[in-house]
């Protein structure tokens, strides 16, 4: 009994699936929870991306948008605020990781010819 209840349920999902009913709220609300786990990857990663990892963050979160835009009509209004919010929290931590990764390596860089500098000062003293 028990098997025969699940295949009903699974063959039941797999008509609703085929024709449409499921995937088109689950296909939206992917686009949304992509745009939400890329925003928490920025938020905690992007001070530290490199050049190449800023270049497939970019092509990733056009993908995203791309996705979105597909399912613009399915959206309701309280979704579509959700989005804008996401896009404005990934557009912040876009600014702030390239603010923050860029900040960080000219610190590095002005250590290093700082010691350079030291490095000369003492020869030519010694």
């Amino acid at each position: 009994m028990k098997k025969k209840v699940v295949s009903i349920v699974t063959l039941s999902l797999a008509a609703m699936l085929s024709m449409g009913g499921l995937s088109s709220c689950n296909t939206k609300q992917h686009a949304i929870n992509r745009l939400e786990k890329f925003s928490v990857e920025l938020r905690d990663h992007s001070a530290q991306y490199s050049v190449n990892e800023w270049k497939k963050a970019g092509e990733k979160f056009v993908d995203i948008r791309k996705d979105i835009s597909k399912h613009e009509l399915d959206y309701t209004p309280d979704e579509k605020t959700k989005i804008g919010k996401l896009e404005g929290k990934c557009a912040g931590y876009m600014a702030k990781g390239m603010k923050e990764g860029v900040f960080d390596k000219l610190k590095a860089f002005g250590n290093e010819l700082k010691g350079i500098l030291m490095g000369i000062l003492n020869s030519v003293i010694d």
